[in-house]
Order: C-alpha cells, then sequence, then structure tokens
C-alpha cells in the first residue's frame, strides 16, 4: 500500500536521528525507558529535541494524521460542532426528558459520542479535579516512582503506556491509574497531591453516570433502571492521562486509535484540543467546550444493547502545545466479572437475532489486555451466520 506523506512529515522524518537495524535495539530501548520510570514526562524535561524511534507510528498512521484547527469553543456555534452537544437541564421533567433521551439514543447509534452540558457537576469541581492530576503528574520523578508499576489490577499506578511491550509503536502520555470500585478504595492509597479530589470526583462522577444510564436505558426501550441493575455503576476504572509536549507531533500520537472495553466512558477534557472520532471514514475533532463532558458508548455497551448502540475508535493526536494536555476518564462496567454476558433478551427478537456470543468481563478484558490498544477486540465476540458490517472472529 502506498502512503503520502505532507511535506512537514518528510522533513520531521529526516529531522529524526533513526539508526539503522544493525544498530537499534528496540526491546532494550523500550526497557531502558521502562526502567527509568520517568515516563515521557522525563523525556521532555531532559530537553530532547527529537523522539525515541519507539515512538514513531507505523506509515498506515502517520499518512492520516489531521492536527486540529484551534479554534475557541467558546465562540463558535454549538450547530458547528460534528458532535451532539447535549443540554441535560431539565432531565426530570416527562416532556424535557423524553427529548433527552431522543438526543441520546440518535448520539449513541450514529456516532457513539456525545457531550452533556448542565450535568449537574460544578465548574470548579471540574477545573480542581483537572489541576490535581496535573500536579500528580509534574511531581519531581522520586516522588511518582512508588507508583510506577505495570501489574494489572493493581488499586493505584502510574505508568506510561499499558501496551509499550506490545505495541507496534509507543504514545506521548503518561497515565495514573486508579480502581475506584467495586470495592471501596481507601482514600490513603491514594497519591496525596491528588486525593480529596480523586474521592470527590469519584462522587459526583457517579451521579452523572446513573443518569445517563437511566436515559440510555430508556432509549433501548428498557427500564430506567435497567443497566444499574446489572451493576454497571460498580465497575469503575479511572486514568489520568497527561499528554506534555511533544517535539515531533507528526510521527506520533498521543494515544492510539482504539475502542474503549467499557459499558459507558464520562471523559473531562480540558481546553487543549486533540481527541478525534473516526466517522463515516473520516477523523474528526472533538472540540473542548468549556465545562461539558465527552461520553461514548463502550464495547460492552454496543454488545448488550445487540449493536444498537456503537462504540467507536478514537484517537488523540500528540500535544504540539507548549502547555500539556491533561485529561480525567472514568470507565464503567460491570462488577460481577465471572457472569456471562451477552445481548439483552429483550433487545433480541427473531426479526433481530442475537448478533454477539457470550462471555465473561475477565474473559473480555484479558483478551482486551492482551494486545496493543489498536484492533477491535469486540469483533472476536461477534457470530458470524449474521449480515452485519465487519469482520466476525478478527480483532
Amino acid at each position: 500500500m502506498f502512503f503520502r506523506f505532507s511535506e512537514r512529515q518528510k522533513k520531521m522524518m529526516r529531522m529524526a536521528i533513526i539508526p539503522t537495524n544493525e544498530d537499534y535495539d528496540r526491546e532494550k530501548e523500550i526497557k531502558q525507558f521502562d526502567e527509568s520510570k520517568t515516563g515521557v514526562k522525563g523525556l521532555v524535561d531532559s530537553g530532547l529535541t527529537s523522539i525515541p524511534r519507539f515512538f514513531i507510528q507505523p506509515a498506515e498512521t502517520l499518512s492520516d494524521l489531521k492536527p486540529p484547527v484551534p479554534i475557541l469553543s467558546s465562540t463558535r456555534p454549538e450547530s458547528n460542532h460534528p458532535i451532539p452537544i447535549i443540554d441535560l437541564s431539565g432531565s426530570n421533567n416527562y416532556d424535557r426528558r423524553s427529548t433527552i433521551v431522543d438526543q441520546i439514543r440518535r448520539a449513541a447509534r450514529e456516532f457513539g459520542f456525545f457531550q452533556i452540558t448542565n450535568h449537574g457537576i460544578p465548574l470548579e469541581t471540574l477545573d480542581r479535579t483537572i489541576a490535581a492530576i496535573k500536579g500528580f503528574h509534574e511531581q519531581p520523578t522520586e516522588t511518582k516512582v512508588r507508583f510506577y508499576r505495570r501489574e494489572m489490577g493493581i488499586d493505584v499506578s502510574y505508568i506510561s503506556n499499558v501496551d509499550l511491550h506490545r505495541s507496534k509503536a509507543a504514545s506521548w502520555r503518561d497515565t495514573l491509574t486508579v480502581i475506584l470500585g467495586p470495592k471501596v478504595l481507601e482514600p490513603e492509597k491514594l497519591p496525596e497531591i491528588c486525593r480529596d479530589e480523586v474521592v470527590s470526583w469519584d462522587r459526583e462522577v457517579v451521579k452523572v453516570g446513573e443518569l445517563l444510564m437511566g436515559l440510555l436505558s430508556e432509549g433501548l426501550g428498557l427500564s430506567t433502571g435497567r443497566l444499574k441493575e446489572m451493576t454497571c455503576l460498580e465497575g469503575r476504572v479511572m486514568v489520568g492521562q497527561y499528554y506534555p509536549h511533544c517535539p515531533q507531533p507528526d510521527l506520533t500520537v498521543g494515544l492510539t486509535s482504539h475502542t474503549d472495553p467499557a459499558i459507558l466512558t464520562v471523559l473531562m477534557q480540558d481546553q487543549t484540543g486533540g481527541l478525534q472520532i473516526k466517522s463515516g471514514g473520516a477523523w474528526i475533532d472533538v472540540e473542548p467546550v468549556p465545562g461539558a463532558l465527552v461520553i461514548n458508548v463502550g464495547d460492552f455497551l454496543q454488545i448488550i444493547s445487540n449493536d444498537e448502540y456503537k462504540s467507536v475508535e478514537h484517537r488523540v493526536l500528540a500535544n504540539s502545545s507548549r502547555e500539556p494536555r491533561v485529561s480525567v476518564v472514568v470507565f464503567f462496567n460491570v462488577s460481577k466479572r465471572e457472569e456471562l454476558l451477552g445481548p439483552l433478551p429483550e433487545l433480541v427478537s427473531p426479526e433481530k437475532p442475537t448478533l454477539f456470543r457470550q462471555f465473561t468481563l475477565s474473559e473480555f478484558m484479558g483478551r482486551y489486555f492482551s494486545k496493543e490498544l489498536n484492533g477491535k477486540t469486540i469483533n472476536y465476540y461477534r457470530l458470524c451466520d449474521t449480515p452485519v458490517e465487519g469482520n466476525c472472529g478478527d480483532e
């Protein structure tokens, strides 16, 4: 396949110091980076002007990178935003609620993404949480290092690239991960610099998650509490992403293309921009809206909705700004890891047969995290005797 590169991409590739295959030991370089425990932030602080080779993305990724156009979201009409923006005010009013349910249903079917305003979380809480996560990542390495670990299932961990040793190329970001549920996390286990903010954020985001799951349930013609009854609010993981300035943003990404394995994802992003979703075969920007939260359908919700709602690919571009990009993401999932899951019986009929086989959360997550992030794990569980878009049994 032939890939076309922009003149800027060609120039950046010439500037990158890329040793010959005989000189380059990729695994050794990755191991040295991982064992330094400094993350991408440490590379930036060292003053480097070209990114290490293992961060350079494959040609098929570089060929369609489109940097976002800087736009002040506050001055742009909402009607020009390609991603739906849904006002949740008045959701307890019957007539208003039916309108909101319809808007969310259409967004979840057509885009798999939407933004919400008037969600009930004060702007000050959003700002404090973003600042606290930024503060964690900007601490000295010797302060953060005790949280740096690759083991899965740890209550609190800080790492750079969860798939570092499995991916074709690393992404330009560091991550703080906190398992918030179903087991209640002891606050003392959290980094002191963001402890109060994370506890407060968890409390607030559960309220928003419950409201959204009620609206999404109604959009499927189910009872308001159907997803909550399935324990979809109980399994929660928060990630605090930190995307520092990248000296060669044309050669890498902040987060590679992927879908989320969760039921639902709630994202709070700062105003830097860089998040994109794939729609109609093209990448489109999810422009930051002050005070809004970004919501997206996860693989599990697509499966249990029997393909009514869509989990779509998304990515984050490498940060060309001098200021870091910070986001806080909460993934909602069921808490019963060994219970068989699949399309809900209420959504299966002779006209719409089941499109996915059953599986457990443990099985699904094990497969998802055994490979690099890109690729659609959901296709592995799709039944092959149903006429659907995509390849069943593939990832």
